[in-house]
C-alpha cells in the first residue's frame, strides 16, 4: 500500500506499507472476514452445508437451528428460541460489530443545559464542510460523513467530538508540496479483462 500523504518519511518516499490486516474495500478484505466468520461459526459447533457454504446448521436431539449468511447479514432459523439466543450471544462476543466511535440516538442531549450547550455549536455547518471536502478531494472521509450527517437534527457532545476528530484528521493530511497545478491522466488498457468478475 502506498504511503499516506502527510505520513511519508523523508528520504523513504518510494517505500510502501506492508498491511498486517485486510482493509475494507479491497478484494482480500471480504475474504479475510469470511474466513474468520467461518472459523468462529464452526467453532460454535455449527456444521457447514456441503452444497451451500453460506448455510450452517446445529442439531441437538429434536432441536435444530440454521444460520444463513448473506453478504454480511445473518439469518437465524430454528424450532427452539433458547438455542438461537445462545448462539446469538456467542456470536456477539466472538465477532464484535462495534466501531471505535459509536454514535446513537441515546447520546442526544437530555437536559436543558445539554441542549443549550450544543445549540451554539455549528454542527450542521461542520458536517457540510466535511461533505464539501469529500466531494472535491477526500473520498476517504465518506464513511465519517455518512455517520455524522445522520444526527444533524439533534446532535450531542459525542457527535460533535466525532465531527471534530474528522476535521482534525483532514487538517493534518493536507498536502502543500507544490502550488503548481499538475494534470495527471491514467488509461485503463485492460478494461473488463477478468472474465470471472468483469473487472480490470
Amino acid at each position: 500500500m502506498d504511503q499516506t500523504e502527510g505520513f511519508t518519511s523523508i528520504g523513504e518516499e518510494h517505500k510502501v506499507f506492508h498491511l498486517q490486516r485486510s482493509i475494507y474495500g479491497l478484494k482480500q478484505g471480504s475474504q479475510s472476514w469470511n474466513i474468520h466468520f467461518d472459523e468462529v461459526i464452526q467453532g460454535n459447533d455449527l456444521i457447514k452445508n456441503d452444497f451451500d457454504p453460506c448455510v450452517y446448521k446445529k442439531v441437538s436431539g429434536s432441536l435444530v437451528a440454521f444460520l444463513v449468511l448473506y453478504v454480511d447479514d445473518i439469518l437465524l432459523i430454528g424450532n427452539d428460541v433458547k438455542m438461537l439466543e445462545i448462539q446469538d450471544g456467542k456470536l456477539q462476543t466472538r465477532i464484535p460489530s462495534e466501531a471505535w466511535v459509536k454514535l446513537s440516538k441515546k447520546q442526544f442531549p437530555k437536559t436543558d443545559e445539554e441542549f443549550r450547550k450544543i445549540f451554539d455549536i455549528p454542527y450542521a455547518s461542520a458536517v457540510g464542510s466535511i461533505q464539501y471536502v469529500v466531494q472535491c478531494t477526500r473520498s476517504d472521509l465518506a464513511f465519517a460523513l455518512s455517520v455524522t450527517s445522520r444526527y444533524q437534527a439533534c446532535a450531542g457532545e459525542a457527535h460533535w467530538t466525532a465531527v471534530n476528530t474528522t476535521l482534525t484528521k483532514k487538517r493534518y493530511i493536507l498536502d502543500y508540496d507544490s502550488e503548481e497545478l499538475i494534470l495527471e491522466g491514467y488509461n485503463d488498457a485492460s478494461f473488463q479483462s477478468d472474465e470471472d468478475d468483469t473487472k480490470s
